[in-house]
């Protein structure tokens, strides 16, 4: 999913208003059943009024009947009739994307943008990421849980050598590197998520800590061979399961996993995988309907 950014050339807007919960998972519904290459969503709440809106930005203009009929069928008739369609000039999404990009506080980590570096306090510490073509502005379920999972960890143990797995933005990466003081190494499968995560890397002062990688999971020969005691893999249920071998491979004998991108549903499915490979779980975290999960060797 590319989060809080439409794609290039975005040309229809779909706009849901209703509470915090049901705009979510209108919004999480679409971006998970359409192309996420040419579809993204961002949530945000109206302070005056309480009440939230979702805004999916489609790059080629949907079927409005169909989609409608999908939301019904998933939802309800009154949910899918007041989801409204609208046409967009390419430069009105960059706004409505920042003004619902709010600072997200995880522990001592504050995920904000360049308008929000006034907010920073003395004790936080700071992961400037803007809205772009790759997933992790802090704001998505997955993305808040697994700050947090870091937080814990930080607070029992200083892991040496950190691993993050589909990387996106970098977020996850930058943050590590800025409360570890050392490297973390990163990967992810997209070009423009490497180059993103790149330039937020170097825009936080962590350049030299984070050097991402053009990878498919742990498949490149910059990794090969080292060992890491906290991985990070925030990504989708199949390519988790799917990775558990290779993950296994790079994990330290006291290895760590923060495991994200999963449903509920995802869950039994994910840790059965992960159990065969020794691992056992330490914590889950449920928010905004996603889950995270901590595991260790």
């Amino acid at each position: 999913m590319l989060e809080g950014l439409p794609p290039n050339g975005a040309s229809t807007l779909l706009r849901f208003i209703s509470d915090a919960s049901r705009a979510r998972a209108v919004a999480d519904f679409i971006v998970e059943t359409f192309d996420p290459a040419e579809t993204a969503a961002c949530v945000f709440e109206d302070e005056k009024t309480g009440l939230w809106t979702a805004e999916v930005f489609f790059q080629e203009p949907p079927d409005e009947g169909e989609l409608r009929a999908l939301i019904e069928s998933v939802f309800d008739a009154e949910t899918a009739g007041a989801v409204a369609f609208a046409a967009i000039e390419e430069r009105d999404w960059v706004e409505n994307a920042l003004a619902g990009l709010k600072p997200v506080r995880a522990g001592r980590i504050l995920v904000h943008g360049a308008h929000d570096r006034a907010r920073l306090s003395a004790n936080d510490v700071g992961v400037e990421i803007e809205a772009a073509l790759a997933f992790g502005t802090g704001h998505h379920g997955t993305t808040l849980g697994c700050l947090l999972a870091l937080e814990e960890v930080l607070k029992r143990r200083r892991p040496r050598r950190a691993l993050d797995v589909g990387t996106g933005t970098g977020v996850l990466a930058i943050a590590g590197a800025k409360l570890l003081h050392q490297a973390v190494a990163c990967g992810d499968i997209d070009a423009v998520s490497v180059a993103t995560a790149r330039a937020n890397a170097l825009a936080n002062g962590v350049g030299p800590y984070v050097r991402p990688l053009l990878a498919t999971g742990v498949r490149h020969e910059a990794l090969r061979g080292r060992r890491f005691d906290l991985i990070f893999a925030n990504i989708l249920a199949k390519p988790l399961r799917l990775l558990a071998p290779s993950l296994t491979r790079v994990a330290a004998p006291n290895a760590e996993l923060i495991l994200s991108g999963l449903l509920a549903r995802d869950v039994p499915g994910v840790l059965t995988a992960y159990r065969a490979q020794g691992f056992r779980l330490l914590r889950r975290r449920d928010i905004d309907g996603w889950a995270t999960l901590l595991l260790c060797r």
